[in-house]
């Protein structure tokens, strides 16, 4: 038979695969434009949410603000109760109610009058950056910061030396007075404070000196002064004038010592 005689007869699908492949069809039919309809609902739920932002920068920013307003907050409060004190001032010398030397004896006590006087500033320090960059076999991130006991140290080194009144970066010092740290940054009556941190005391330099060099606490952060680079300075000041505390002297919580 020659090439031309022969016929192409067309392949003919059976019943099952024609069944089939209707069903396949169908069910793409159905699939396909449920998943297109899904995922333009996930795209527009994640733009009306982010509004144009990225969601994640968001939530990294949300911690930074909210101690942004809190401190502003906590300022506006200080501004008010600055004024009231001061009304209150006003009032009681017209009264001459301040003018007894009782008065007087306590406002010192409570710290909300100012001290001048020869005096003491301890400066402490986090290790240089270029030491942080490459630490020292043996010596973890934590070791080259200042820490809460640090400051706490120092502070009870120049009370027990006898001094009059103290001063923590801009703030002075009273009985409800709590120094915490985060991380490498101070937390005092609710202001945050990045190092340097200073501690200014009005009183005998020598006495506040000595107490500084006998107590273990200081000594303990001076071995790691001379190990990996922390800062330490004790500044002799001839005049030293501590404003008095302008906050709120009102004592919300009391706890028995153990």
């Amino acid at each position: 038979m020659s090439g031309s005689d022969v016929s192409e007869t067309p392949i003919q699908a059976t019943d099952g695969e024609q069944a089939g492949g209707t069903t396949r069809s169908r069910i793409w039919s159905i699939a396909v434009p449920i998943a297109a309809v899904g995922a333009g609902f996930l795209i527009v739920s994640g733009a009306s949410t982010a509004q144009g932002t990225d969601l994640r920068a968001e939530r990294r920013t949300e911690l930074t603000d909210l101690i942004a307003a809190r401190q502003a907050q906590l300022g506006a409060r200080t501004d008010a109760v600055a004024g009231l004190r001061s009304d209150v001032t006003r009032l009681s010398q017209q009264g001459n109610i301040s003018d007894s030397a009782a008065s007087k004896t306590l406002e010192a006590q409570a710290g909300v009058s100012a001290v001048k006087g020869p005096g003491l500033t301890v400066e402490l320090n986090d290790a240089p950056r270029s030491v942080q960059s490459a630490l020292p076999a043996g010596v973890e991130p934590d070791d080259v910061v200042v820490h809460q006991q640090d400051v706490q140290g120092v502070v009870n080194a120049l009370w027990s030396g006898g001094a009059q009144a103290m001063r923590i970066m801009d703030q002075r010092v009273i009985s409800t007075s709590a120094v915490r740290c985060v991380g490498n940054t101070l937390i005092l009556q609710g202001r945050v404070y990045a190092p340097p941190f200073k501690i200014s005391a009005v009183g005998n330099q020598k006495a506040m000196q000595k107490a500084l060099a006998v107590s273990p606490e200081v000594a303990a952060y001076r071995t790691w002064v001379d190990a990996v680079g922390l800062g330490y300075r004790e500044i002799p000041e001839k005049s030293l004038t501590l404003p008095g505390y302008n906050g709120s002297v009102k004592l919300l919580e009391a706890r028995r010592a153990p």
